[in-house]
């Protein structure tokens, strides 16, 4: 607990310190000792930077640099400071200015240079350029990467903490490289005020030398421009480590292993190539005048190497052994790891790659949470629940254009232009834009830029966003598919929640009656007639009594109806009216003497021309109520309700028809808005 409340105060304490270091002034013993912790902090920085795996794994780096470029442009101050007035600034900097550059001021002044070209011109701004482009290409990557995290969570492949693990992880590598974009410039500005303080001390120097302290020229200069020369190197050269550490970091690719490793697993393990560049180094050596030790050692060395090294056939063997069972010797690819990779996903979104700001959340992207609400939304409105939706991005889908897949094929597509708004209105054509057709309920619309959102209200038109056209028409998508959505294990899953509510239910249809893949099949024809299947209870209850008598599916699915007639009822009126469409009696009765099992169910086998006036006529009372304002429902004898319903729905998609035992419930007023005689001809 001491040492962990220490590395808590040692940072705050250090930086209140670097502050004072700027206008504090310090004795000559106490800057010998800051300044040997300068040096050897940037030897731990550097080997740090070599042995971390990934650039993450040293995060604090960027704060570092900052605080340490800051620490040492205290030193200059506080050295500066002791130069100027005492003509000494201690042991360390009076030994690298006397013994490291050998006491002549050229010598001095020349490796200061270099050391400042190496830093500034090569290592600082290389790693500045990495830095700015690594940056922007995180950032630019970030989109598809939670993309990628949400759709793997959606399809089930990792679970919500691992999302969010992962989640956090790219929100720290964009972070990074940010922060290392800009600590890029303090390492830069570094360099720029080294070489600014290196001249105010030549001049500074020479001119207290010769004014304040009486001494010659040759001494004055001699005395102050070596000090000024070791004050140079002693932060030159821990600011050439941390140059060095910032470019290791940002061109630092993530491995299994630290630099050293890769660097000697890498560079040593192609032995023609070894051997290539031995035999060019003992070729080297025969050119006259050359040493011939120094290349004839290395070119041996490297030769050795290469014999121990793979060859180009060893390599090849072992890249097609690789690429024909990857991970074979360390995790063999299971039946099951192939079966998740062959799965297909039952419901999916695919975005064009200019869409993808749509799910993302740093760009103000709700689309995933909208998903998980529509989700919600189907299962209190239909009775079940929709399979995760997963969600991806494709370059083979056109720009601003979605698709939705169901088990694999595309059942819907549509346009959704970034930057663009969906306009819908009769008065459109002085806006600028595209104009479309809107997916779900077919109107006219134009695609107009955003930021015309106001100009197109006051218009008159209904302006909706991209998110809200994709999400109303998956939702559209979903509720005519429904049946093709609710799998078997889905009906065992809603058969397991309602045992636990309703066990006597369950035990006395499931299994002793039907079987799962039968309820499976009367579920989805209630959905494919737009039917929710909530009150599974009663359902289950009305199967019950029918599958005593037998098992056809028609008579199932109308056990079912009769068991929810009320409610479907009651779906279908407005404000407790039911309008509804009644066959003329005679007609009704012809049809039901007509009737023929098939394999398919009960059929109507009337003359097709009779057929089709009656299809006619029915088509033509159903849109003349719908102008009017009303909905109305067709009804007819419980026996000729679904057949009749097949027929009528071919020329009129969505119709709604019912029996009389359907049209039964408390409060419930039914109102006749016409009757269908099927003897009227087509053009009456």
């Amino acid at each position: 607990m001491g040492l962990r409340r220490l590395s808590q105060l040692a940072v705050p304490v250090g930086v209140v310190g670097v502050i004072l270091l700027l206008v504090v002034p310090v004795p000559a013993v106490l800057l010998d000792f800051l300044i040997a912790i300068n040096i050897v902090s940037g030897l731990l920085i550097l080997m740090t930077a070599m042995y971390v795996r990934r650039p993450l794994d040293f995060s604090i780096f960027p704060s570092l640099l900052l605080v340490f470029t800051l620490f040492r442009l205290g030193l200059n101050v506080a050295s500066t400071r002791l130069i100027l007035r005492d003509g000494d600034a201690g042991k360390v900097i009076h030994a690298f200015g006397d013994f490291v550059v050998g006491g002549s001021l050229v010598i001095g002044l020349v490796i200061f240079l270099i050391l400042v070209v190496i830093q500034f011109v090569v290592i600082t701004n290389g790693a500045g350029r990495v830095a700015e482009v690594g940056a922007r290409f995180t950032l630019e990557a970030m989109p598809g990467k939670q993309m990628a995290i949400d759709a793997d969570l959606n399809a089930g492949l990792i679970d919500e903490d691992t999302a969010r693990t992962r989640r956090a992880e790219v929100t720290a590598e964009a972070d990074f490289y940010g922060a290392m974009d800009g600590g890029a410039k303090f390492v830069k500005g570094d360099a720029i005020a080294g070489i600014i303080i290196i001249v105010i001390n030549l001049v500074g120097g020479f001119v207290i030398g010769m004014v304040q302290k009486d001494l010659g020229p040759a001494e004055s200069l001699q005395t102050y421009s070596l000090l000024t020369i070791g004050d140079g190197l002693v932060t030159q050269i821990p600011a050439l480590l941390m140059s060095v550490a910032t470019g290791l970091i940002v061109t630092r690719a993530t491995t299994q292993g630290d630099l050293g490793t890769d660097a000697a697993t890498q560079l040593l393990r192609h032995g023609n190539a070894l051997r290539i560049a031995g035999a060019g180094a003992l070729v080297i050596a025969l050119i006259p005048g050359l040493p011939k030790l120094p290349f004839v050692a290395l070119g041996a060395l490297l030769i050795v190497l290469g014999q121990f090294a793979p060859g180009a056939d060893e390599e090849e063997a072992a890249s097609t052994s690789t690429d024909l069972a990857p991970g074979a010797l360390a995790t063999p690819e299971t039946p099951e790891q192939l079966m998740q990779q062959m799965r297909v996903d039952p419901l999916e979104i695919v975005l064009a790659p200019d869409l993808v700001d749509l799910v993302d959340a740093a760009s103000g992207g709700d689309l995933l949470d909208r998903v998980r609400a529509l989700r919600r939304k189907v299962a209190l409105e239909l009775g079940i629940v929709i399979p995760p939706v997963r969600t991806r991005d494709s370059l083979d889908l056109p720009l601003s254009t979605y698709a939705v897949r169901i088990s694999g094929v595309d059942v819907g597509s549509g346009l959704a232009p970034a930057g663009q708004v969906l306009a819908l209105g009769d008065h459109l054509d002085a806006l600028p834009g595209t104009a479309t057709t809107e997916p779900v309920f077919g109107l006219a619309g134009k695609w107009v830029p955003a930021e015309l959102r106001h100009q197109a209200e006051m218009t008159g038109a209904t302006v909706v966003d991209r998110a809200s056209v994709l999400i109303t028409h998956l939702a559209e998508i979903v509720r005519l598919n429904a049946s093709r959505l609710l799998s078997r294990e889905d009906v065992r899953t809603l058969t397991d929640a309602l045992k636990s509510t309703d066990a006597a239910v369950v035990e006395e249809l499931v299994p002793a009656l039907l079987t799962l893949g039968e309820v499976q099949r009367v579920l989805q024809s209630l959905l494919d007639e737009g039917v929710p299947v909530r009150d599974l209870g009663r359902i289950y209850e009305g199967l019950t009594l029918a599958a005593r008598a037998g098992t056809d599916p028609a008579s199932l699915v109308e056990a079912a109806r009769a068991a929810l007639g009320p409610a479907i009822a009651a779906h279908h009126a407005a404000a407790g009216v039911l309008r509804v469409l009644t066959l003329d009696p005679l007609l009704e009765h012809q049809l039901v003497e007509s009737l023929r099992l098939t394999d398919s169910g009960a059929q109507i086998s009337l003359d097709p021309a009779r057929v089709e006036r009656i299809v006619d006529e029915a088509q033509r009372r159903l849109r003349a109520a719908e102008e009017l304002g009303a909905t109305p429902v067709l009804v007819c004898a419980p026996p000729l309700r679904a057949p009749l319903r097949r027929l009528v729905a071919m020329a009129v998609p969505g119709v709604t028809v019912l029996s009389y035992a359907e049209v039964s419930g408390p409060g419930l007023s039914i109102e006749t808005v016409g009757v269908i005689s099927g003897v009227e001809a087509v053009a009456a």
